[in-house]
């Protein structure tokens, strides 16, 4: 497929040179920091150097002395207290994170996760029921909660308050609860916007332990708001990247047993990165969820020993497997119906739905659609009599706009500008699915239908030196926001060692015309144009640069993300 190269705006000379000077970096890394907007040593000093003091107080949040004073007096009166998650790696991590915290102190409190097939997404009203029927008077819904209006007017009605802990859009009306966390509230002045669900629960520990405990205590579960930050692709910035930063610290040097649990079945030996929780604990995580009950992946996280850890990471893994079979199968038969349909080929748009479809793996094979057909993508399935279904979108384009727009079609939908989910009756999906295709065709630009690759700088290889890939090192933790660099060499060649592998993928030395420097270089699905460098025809090369661990040596090492012959 091809790709469009978006080049970064080039800072100022002036300012990049400056900040060489003043942090001792070459211009090419200075260069990226400024276009990351850190133009000053302070700034790169709280860039490179993260601290946990830098993290914003609590209390500035709308309503946290008001969640703070309600989960205090259910403490001192002994209330049994009910933390509320959804089923996905954010929602079990943030319920984890939060009944870990309290049952060290407060033995009158247990989990709800709402199963997926039966309840669906969000606060339902078997949970609330459940909750009445045990006798438990607080909920803290964490991950969800912010669009459950009528959910905590019915759960009022029971004696039952409410604590809200969400990060997605509210709708105009917020709920009547005790408190409502959520940074997006139009009327909340929280610094930051963009703190993942368990980061949500995080901060309310926080909150408590300042006023009531002791504040280090929570600072012990900094792992659980990693992996559900890296999971839930919110922006690796500001009070994300101190939480990722000190979280990835705790992973890879003291986890809790449940994710040394996850690491260990799922053979992982290195260090863990953003990356590295998004394709091995997270997947594993969202497995229990998707193929059988999310309480399984809470049971894991909140383990207290190495022994009933493993046993649990065992199940979970197994999960996984069977979720990864139902991905596959899936996503082979949704594209055979996009390739033997006309009309679905020449959509703006894909909608597909199929009754048999497993509910649990519909997102994943929007976001697998999306990488053969790129467009915005919504894969439906039947579900207690109802159609429901996941979304994904391409860069650029609100796909929570778009669903907006078909709003009255649907029962409930929810989600991000590039994530969403949605509900509606069986008779609506035909015009469903005109109305998605009509919306998305009235606002998509040709540009956003066409794969891009962001390149932040051009490059020389004699530039990638052992001291730039420390510096460059140093950047991490990437994500959103603050993804692994891109650079853009010229003139390059396959010099040497140029083999293909599984048909796809190819690997080779580049060297570049003018200087001698020379790199191993992988490119992932760029077999096509493996004739073309066996010829040593030049081209330019957009990549990250890696270290490549083997047999006990470490080298520098090229991935190739696209290539282009001029």
């Amino acid at each position: 497929m091809e790709k469009r190269w978006i080049y970064k705006q080039t800072p100022p000379r002036e300012v990049v040179d400056k900040l060489s000077q003043e942090i001792n970096i070459n211009p090419y890394l200075s260069t990226i920091l400024v276009q990351r907007g850190t133009n000053d040593f302070e700034s790169a000093k709280a860039y490179f150097r993260p601290k946990l003091e830098e993290l914003h107080d609590p209390f500035l949040m709308k309503d946290m002395q008001q969640a703070v004073d309600r989960l205090k007096r259910a403490i001192d009166t002994q209330e049994r207290i009910l933390v509320y998650g959804d089923y996905d790696v954010d929602g079990t991590t943030a319920v984890a994170l939060v009944y870990s915290y309290l049952r060290a102190f407060h033995p009158n409190c247990a989990v709800y996760i709402p199963d997926r097939h039966k309840e669906g997404y969000g606060v339902s009203r078997a949970g609330i029921e459940w909750a009445d029927e045990n006798g438990y008077t607080l909920i803290i819904a964490l991950d969800c909660g912010i669009k459950a209006a009528d959910m905590v007017v019915l759960a009022e009605h029971k004696g039952i308050d409410f604590v809200i802990c969400d990060h997605h859009l509210p709708d105009e009306e917020i709920p009547n609860a005790v408190a409502v966390l959520d940074p997006k509230r139009k009327d909340c002045n929280y610094p930051y916007k963009e703190l993942s669900g368990c980061a949500l629960g995080f901060k309310l520990v926080q909150a408590y332990a300042r006023q009531h405990r002791d504040e280090q205590e929570v600072y012990q579960f900094l792992d659980l708001v990693a992996v559900s930050t890296a999971s839930d692709i919110v922006p690796i910035t500001g009070e994300n990247r101190i939480l990722t930063y000190y979280g990835l610290k705790k992973l890879n040097e003291n986890p809790l047993p449940g994710l040394k649990a996850l690491r260990e079945v799922s053979q992982n030996r290195s260090d863990l990165d953003v990356s590295g929780i998004v394709f091995t604990l997270g997947p594993r995580i969202n497995a229990a969820g998707r193929v059988a009950h999310a309480s399984a992946a809470v049971e894991l996280l909140i383990a207290e020993t190495e022994s009933e850890a493993l046993e649990l990471a065992g199940a979970l893994n197994l999960n996984n497997d069977t979720r990864r079979q139902f991905d596959l199968d899936i996503t082979e038969e949704a594209l055979s119906m996009i390739h033997n349909n006309e009309v679905l080929r020449s959509a703006k748009s894909t909608v597909l739905f199929k009754n048999t479809w497993h509910k649990g793996v519909i997102g994943i094979v929007a976001a697998r659609c999306i990488e053969k057909y790129y467009r915005p993508t919504v894969i439906l399935t039947e579900s207690n009599d109802k159609i429901t279904g996941s979304a994904r979108s391409v860069m650029g384009f609100d796909l929570y706009e778009a669903i907006c727009k078909c709003s009255d079609l649907l029962e409930k939908f929810g989600g991000h500008k590039y994530a969403a989910g949605l509900t509606m009756d069986k008779k609506n999906l035909a015009a469903f699915q005109q109305r998605f295709e009509e919306v998305v065709t009235a606002q998509i630009t040709s540009e956003m239908l066409t794969p891009s690759i962001e390149i932040d700088t051009p490059i020389s290889f004699d530039a990638i030196t052992p001291k730039f890939i420390n510096v460059l090192k140093q950047m991490a933790p990437f994500g959103p926001e603050n993804q692994k660099p891109v650079f853009e060499a010229q003139h390059v060649y396959a010099s040497n060692s140029l083999s293909n592998f599984k048909d796809r993928h190819v690997k080779f030395t580049a060297s570049q015309e003018g200087n001698g420097s020379a790199f191993q270089v992988v490119g992932f699905d760029l077999g096509e144009h493996y004739e073309q460098l066996a010829m040593q025809t030049p081209f330019r090369m957009a990549f990250t640069i890696e270290e490549n661990f083997y047999n006990g040596y470490t080298s520098i090492q090229l991935r190739a993300k696209d290539i282009k012959f001029d």
